[in-house]
Formats: C-alpha cells, structure tokens, sequence
C-alpha cells in the first residue's frame, strides 16, 4: 500500500470572527492510500490542520506526513498521538479504501438517504448587526437550535444581542448554545454564567481558556448553566488523562471535532468514557473540506445521536469540494444517487 499528500487552501465567502481572530482563509491537507499497481482507485481523506488551535499545526507538519508516507509503504507504524489531524485522515482514508473508493466511510440509514442529521446553525462572531442578521437567516431557514460565537464584542452589546433574541424566541421556540471560545475574564465568568442561565441558554463552551483546569471545576460544580469542554480536549491522547479530565472538571458536556481530538478512534473513546460518567456530548467539524465533512457526517450518524450536532459548515468556503451532503431547513442528508467526480482530486499537487 502507498500513501499520497496534498495541500489545499479553503478561502471563507465571509470573514469567521472568533476570540482568537478573524479567519479569511484555512489550510487543510488531502491524503489517498491506494496499491501501487492501480493508483487510480483511492481512499480519500482529510487531515484539516488549524493554526492557533491544533497543538501540531506548527513547520513541522509536512515532515509528519511524508515520515507517514514512508512508513505506510514499508509496512511500519506511525506513532500519530501528537499529530490527531493526521490521524484523523488517516483513518479516513483506509475506510474509504476498504469500502470501494467511492466516499463511503460508514455505512448507514444515513448513507443509504433514509435518515437525516439535525444540526446546529452556526452564527460567527461580526458586529451587532452582523450577528442579528445572521440569527435572522438561521431562524427564517428553519433552525431550532442555534449557535453563537460570543466572547469577542463588548459584553454589554452580547448581553443586548442575547436579550432581544429571547425576547422574540422563548428557549421552547429556539435553543441557543454559546461557544466562548475561552474568551471570558476569569473574574467575570460566574456572573456571565448565571446570565446566560437566565436568559435560558442551553449550554456555554469553553467559557474560559484551555488549562486552567482548577477554575474550571469549579465554574461546572457552581455555574447554573450547564458548561462544556471543547479546547480543553485538545492534544489529550492517553486514555488516563481522558479519565483525569473528565473526573476532575466534571463538565455537563463535551464537544467532539474528531480532526483535533484523536480522530474517530480517539472520540469514540472520548464518548465511551463520557457515557460511563453521564456526560452528554456531541460532535462538531473543526472547518473541515466537503471531504472531511462527508466522512465526519457518517460517522455521527452511525452514532444514533438525538441532539443537535455542529456539522453546518459545508458551504462557508468558496472553493470547496463536491459532496453529496445536502441542507434542508436544519438537516443534513445525503445523497445516495450522487457520484463524485474525483478528478478534481487527481489535478491536486500530490506529493508521493
């Protein structure tokens, strides 16, 4: 077997406002894994790096893939523990190549168009105009559950932003989930929290920054409304520190991006564990391609999950790739009749 890498640079169609900054465009990586004697027939994958966000997205990046490269066609292992987007691709791949090369990567009702994933619609951060309107739009396209990039605008504009929302949709009309990003104060976080609760909020993200684990205990043991742990999975590989995490901050929820937690394997094992605890969780992309996304999809689906998932981000880029992933109101299907051309794939710059 042999494996191939390329890059691909998505450009956004509006700027994605977050905590961390205004994203204008993201690097992503496609990988294939084929037998030498019929390199046309591929499995596809994607490894969707983030700078400022995967612990791995550093120079070194591209040694990791053509180290992966060399040791797939010896037949040798890849440690891959610290290199969870690769992992992720990786993973991909192989189930693609395994089940025809055709896109399919968990066969499912989902696969086969019986069956529809309710997803989240997802409102980036912008000015106070920006963010009502695109509240508008979710709301007028049919979302019951909806969620808000805060932390970035001055708190007393989210508040108002937040406030006229519920003055229109009571929480039985409309769920909203707010994703901090880590950006709130430590000093104010607990009066946010309670805030937000009463304005009847679903859930908060990541209400303050990665590793401050102690604080974080103690904002999911006092906060009324329920908190959950996204960054805070970030480079957790060891099944011992997963179960540290959890025990130790004891959160409401976790958020799952397969591509920044260990792949499926590593988020199956994240959700096993969660379960045991009685911690809810969901999944969400991390900006993946249509590539990544398809596959992220039909691993959710094969889940039998019963809550929103965050999996709206398929057409935020302007030079995405095909996918048989549809949007209807606030599901997401797929198209069973849809064949992809792959030869969009074949024109990329492989690097063998």
């Amino acid at each position: 077997m042999r494996l191939a890498f390329a890059p691909y640079t998505l450009h956004f169609r509006n700027p994605a406002g977050t905590s961390r900054g205004v994203l204008l465009e993201k690097p992503t990586y496609l990988i294939k894994v084929f037998d030498e004697g019929s390199p046309e027939h591929y499995g596809l994958g994607e490894a969707p790096v983030f700078p400022g966000l995967s612990p791995e997205a550093d120079s070194r990046y591209e040694y990791k893939l053509v180290e992966l490269l060399a040791n797939v066609a010896l037949g040798r292992p890849t440690d891959l523990s610290r290199h969870s987007s690769i992992q992720f691709g990786l993973e991909q791949a192989l189930l693609d190549f395994s089940l025809g090369c055709s896109g399919l990567y968990y066969p499912s009702a989902f696969t086969a168009g019986d069956k529809t994933i309710e997803i989240n619609g997802l409102v980036w951060m912008g000015s106070l105009e920006e963010m009502t309107s695109r509240i508008e739009e979710k709301v007028n396209a049919g979302f019951r559950c909806i969620k808000l990039k805060i932390g970035a605008l001055d708190w007393a504009q989210e508040e108002g932003m937040i406030s006229a929302v519920r003055r229109r949709f009571s929480p039985e009309e409309l769920e909203i989930r707010v994703d901090a990003n880590g950006g709130f104060p430590m000093d104010s976080a607990l009066p946010r929290l309670k805030w937000l609760a009463d304005m009847g909020i679903h859930s908060i993200e990541q209400p303050i920054p990665a590793g401050n684990r102690e604080l974080m205990a103690f904002l999911c043991s006092t906060s009324p409304l329920p908190i959950a742990l996204d960054e805070e999975l970030i480079g957790i590989s060891a099944t011992e520190d997963k179960i540290r995490i959890l025990d130790e901050i004891k959160p409401a929820y976790i958020i799952l991006k397969p591509a920044l937690c260990g792949g499926f394997s590593g988020a199956s094992e994240w959700i096993d564990l969660a379960v045991e605890r009685g911690i809810g969780w969901w999944i969400t992309s991390s900006l993946e391609s249509n590539v990544g996304l398809n596959a992220l999809a039909q691993f959710t689906a094969s889940l039998n999950t019963a809550i929103p998932q965050g999996l709206g981000t398929g057409n935020l880029f302007t030079d995405n790739f095909p996918s048989p992933l549809s949007l209807d109101s606030d599901r997401l299907a797929y198209n069973p009749e849809t064949v992809i051309d792959r030869s969009v794939f074949d024109n990329l710059e492989w690097r063998e």
